[in-house]
């Protein structure tokens, strides 16, 4: 019986991790499940690809078949649609996680711009000011939100705060949830869902980019949808150049602590192989660091730091733990205010005094400086 279902069910069937369409016939193609596991998920009404099985179960990731021109495919069909687009950043690295052109996308779609991942901020932080850092950094951008939210999937009180406003600015019609990789989506969809139905872990989510392989609906009270979209790829994003255990390592799983280092000049301070920054300065420097609690940071003397770098990268200097990574490559400020440094996908560093600051980050990872968030 069951096995008649899935020849007569297969070509209808979706992974409710990541929404690819199931298919039992090749295993390097998106979608696939063994029939075996497939008749259990008949069964048990809780059908995933073997993809998202292994990525629950194991933590392994598998490459995907999807391009980037997939992605923009889903996000150009955004104006054909009425509906509210939530679109979700990283407030650790908002440069690296906007989406250029998404306002031409949306049409006239109202927007809800929401800043994801606020529990790993110092407690101390300023939300209201950081709320109007972020709306001034998207007019930048070109985008004009109706409104800003911060929200964390771990946090039940901003995702009360998250459904209300959505349900206010919606309107009746659907919700698309749209951001690159690594922002979060899927974590927050999940909390919605653990709040509204008591489905837990619904979605597939993991730390690796690019998990949502397609859009999925979760059906709302009206008849209506949320839907979560497959993330948006920045090449320029330090995710796509580690592997598992290098991705474990830069990513904060709680509050950051804030680590501070008074620079003189011609000092250098390394995050472990991954990225580096120098100081040139008259006066004593104060640089506070903002990056995963157990990342490596080395200070030491300007003077040899290339040799020293070549030296220990892959040992002292951990991650990277390939030969292949990509160089450092250089990038010269100007500090004349309080000032971050951004290194895309890895944290930034916080400059309190006027000085020079020469940052390295691997070639093709965005490095640029703001006015200070903290």
């Amino acid at each position: 019986m069951i096995e008649n279902e899935v020849n007569e069910m297969e070509e209808d069937l979706y992974c409710i991790g990541c929404g690819a369409k199931i298919q039992t016939e090749d295993k390097e193609a998106l979608g696939y499940t063994p029939k075996a596991a497939l008749e259990k998920g008949l069964e048990s009404g809780q059908i995933y690809c073997q993809r998202c099985f292994r990525l629950r179960h194991y933590n392994e990731i598998a490459d995907v078949a999807l391009t980037d021109d997939d992605f923009l495919n889903l996000l150009n069909a955004l104006n054909q649609t009425e509906s509210l687009i939530v679109n979700v950043v990283d407030i650790f690295d908002f440069n690296g996680s906007i989406i250029p052109g998404l306002q031409r996308f949306a049409g006239k779609n109202p927007i809800l711009l929401v800043g994801n991942k606020v529990d790993l901020l110092p407690k101390s932080t300023n939300l209201n000011k950081l709320k109007s850092w972020l709306l001034q950094q998207a007019h930048a951008a070109g985008l004009r939100p109706v409104d800003v939210l911060l929200t964390s999937s771990k946090n039940a009180e901003t995702i009360t705060s998250l459904l209300k406003k959505i349900e206010q600015l919606r309107q009746k019609k659907d919700v698309y949830v749209v951001g690159v990789t690594n922002v979060g989506k899927s974590s927050l969809i999940n909390a919605i869902i653990s709040q509204t139905a008591g489905e837990e872990n619904v979605i597939t989510t993991s730390r690796f980019p690019g998990t949502t392989l397609d859009k999925i609906e979760i059906p709302l009270a009206d008849g209506h949808y949320l839907i979560d979209t497959p993330g948006i790829i920045h090449r320029h994003q330090m995710a796509h150049l580690l592997d598992a255990s290098g991705l474990k390592m830069i990513t904060p799983q709680k509050e950051i602590k804030p680590r501070t280092f008074q620079l003189n000049d011609g000092q250098t301070l390394f995050f472990a192989g991954l990225a580096r920054l120098d100081i040139s300065s008259k006066e004593k420097t104060n640089a506070t660091v903002y990056l995963a609690n157990d990342l490596l940071i080395h200070r030491r003397k300007t003077e040899g730091a290339d040799e020293f770098y070549q030296q220990h990268k892959g040992g002292l200097l951990t991650p990277p733990m390939t030969e292949d990574f990509p160089k450092l490559v250089s990038h010269d400020f100007k500090v004349t205010e309080k000032s971050d440094i951004v290194f895309s996908g890895l944290g930034f560093v916080t400059i309190h005094e006027p000085c020079l600051v020469r940052a390295f980050g691997p070639a093709g990872i965005d490095v640029v400086m703001r006015k200070a968030i903290i």
